[in-house]
């Protein structure tokens, strides 16, 4: 046995993580698309030949979490072969929602399975019932083209045939084409990176440094578990509505902690809807990951070891555990952000002076387009909101937060690929929480159409406050219009040329009554 000193595992880390970022900007610099090229919407990681975390880049939480929570099962639905690399989006066989689509490449290194490299990009279309690819859906089929694993490259050759059919049902067939290509690339350069690596170490220091990068992980976990006072810690938050028959549905958590493992019970959560809130268990596990990584210290490396001590229970037909075919577009995006929120909400009973009051809590998502032959466009993105504040800090102002880890798509950009231009980009002021320390402000962002348009609004936190804590303010629900008259937080029109949508959205909660005149 080889035993790495703390300088060396600290390399070894630093340059597994260095290839998921190169990975990452492979893909940025190959794509076409606005969503991954310029939105940043992708993610790109490591596995070991078992499919545990290895390694991640600073990329998308609901991506890395959910690919490290369901890397392992979907490692034993295939035979892997050197060469190989397979496609899949499937959220009941390890996926997200459809329009994450997902490339697996293994890497033998004389003969032995070694290790996996993966990456994930959202496609603004994946073929769904609407532009945009996040329609109001009610059934997983609704929502665009299921991918189970099929090899889009076999014995080192890009299978053509096999992207061409999965592409012929796209509005955009050869920009989608590319898109998957530009996936097959950074997964290449990932595998070339890894096996020189490995060629220089030697299989089994490799080997080893995986095993001690676990348990130096798993070490960092434990620590922080074994501070928390023991106990239950329960928290409940609503989301809005599904978009069709329910309102007011709860996400509702019980941490339990008891000096050696904590536990996320959701069992007293909603059961699945009617609407696309739905989460696959992976949704789930990354929103519970996150919260928990964020509160370990920086240095902790990301890896199956981190997360060893985290146990996660969701009834099999319930809102965090949906049962096929439900849909699901929705509860990638927005119910990952409400989950977050309830870890959140626990925890601040035991760790009073380092958990944030609720950020916006919505993506906001919106997407639109036109499906029409020649001119056929997909255009999505998520809108930032306001984060909440701390006991040291005011929230951030305008910001992607929590579960996202996007850009805004460029104005330059969006005004230069689509029939749209934007009306008006703003701070929205006064939104957020007041206190001691205020939440953060939110964002105004207005399209207008230059062409006709179908449009597509996934929101939340438009009747339900992101909450203040230890006495600060909420802060302010956010709105969607369309010229000038309110709308509904989740709907679906046909918009006219030189129509005017507006979204603002909430702002972060307050922390602490805000002080009076004399500063007390």
């Amino acid at each position: 046995m080889n035993t790495l000193n703390v300088i060396a595992l600290s390399l070894f880390a630093s340059r597994v993580n260095a290839i998921c970022a190169e990975m990452g900007e492979v893909l940025r610099l190959s794509a076409f698309s606005t969503n991954i090229r310029d939105r940043l919407d992708y993610s790109c990681a490591l596995f070991d030949a078992r499919g545990r975390l290895c390694a991640q880049a600073a990329h998308i939480p609901v991506h890395l979490g959910s690919m490290a929570y369901a890397m392992r099962d979907i490692v034993n639905q295939a035979q892997w072969q050197d060469g190989d690399m397979l496609v899949i989006n499937d959220p009941f066989k390890g996926g997200t929602h459809l329009p994450d689509v997902t490339l697996i490449a293994p890497l033998f290194v004389r003969g032995q399975l070694m290790a996996f490299v993966v990456n994930r990009a959202h496609h603004a279309d994946i073929g769904a019932s609407t532009p945009g690819s996040m329609p109001l859906s009610q059934s997983l089929h609704e929502e665009g083209i299921v991918l189970s694993l099929q090899k889009v490259v076999a014995k080192h050759h890009i299978q053509h045939a096999a992207l061409d059919q999965i592409c012929a049902s796209l509005s955009n067939a050869a920009a989608s084409k590319s898109d998957f290509i530009a996936q097959i690339s950074a997964n290449q350069t990932g595998l070339m990176r890894l096996k020189a690596l490995i060629d220089e170490q030697g299989k089994d220091l490799f080997g080893e440094a995986l095993i001690q990068l676990n348990a130096y992980g798993q070490r960092f976990a434990a620590r922080f578990i074994a501070q928390l006072p023991p106990g239950e810690y329960t928290f409940t938050d609503l989301l809005d509505d599904d978009g069709f028959d329910q309102r007011d549905i709860p996400v509702r958590v019980t941490l339990r902690i008891d000096g050696k493992r904590l536990q996320a019970d959701f069992s007293a959560s909603s059961a699945q809807v009617s609407g696309n809130l739905n989460c696959p268990l992976s949704v789930t596990a990354a929103a519970v990951y996150y919260v928990f990584r964020c509160l370990l210290p920086p240095e902790t490396p990301a890896c199956a070891g981190t997360f060893s001590l985290l146990d996660i229970i969701a009834p099999p037909g319930s809102l965090l555990n949906a049962r096929y075919p439900a849909a699901v577009a929705a509860g990638n995006v927005e119910t990952s952000m409400r989950v977050v929120d309830v870890m959140l909400g626990a925890l601040a009973q035991c760790l009073p002076e380092r958990i944030p009051a609720a950020s916006y809590g919505s993506m906001n998502n919106i997407a639109m387009g036109a499906a029409n032959g020649v001119k056929s466009w997909h255009y999505y993105e998520t809108i930032g909101g306001g984060m909440g504040a701390n006991a040291t800090y005011p929230g951030l102002d305008a910001v992607q937060a929590h579960m996202t880890n996007t850009l805004n798509t460029p104005i330059e950009s969006l005004e230069h690929h689509f029939p749209l231009r934007i009306h008006e980009y703003a701070i929205r002021r006064g939104s957020g929480g007041q206190g001691k320390q205020r939440g953060g402000e939110g964002i105004i962002r207005a399209y207008e159409l230059l062409e006709p348009a179908q449009v597509t609004l996934i929101t939340e936190r438009r009747r339900y406050s992101p909450w203040g804590l230890a006495g600060g303010g909420n802060g302010k629900t956010g709105v969607n219009f369309l010229n000038g008259k309110k709308i509904d937080a989740k709907t679906s029109f046909h918009a006219t040329a030189g129509d005017i949508i507006r979204i603002e959205t909430p702002g972060g909660g307050g922390f602490l009554p805000k002080p009076d005149k004399s500063g007390k």
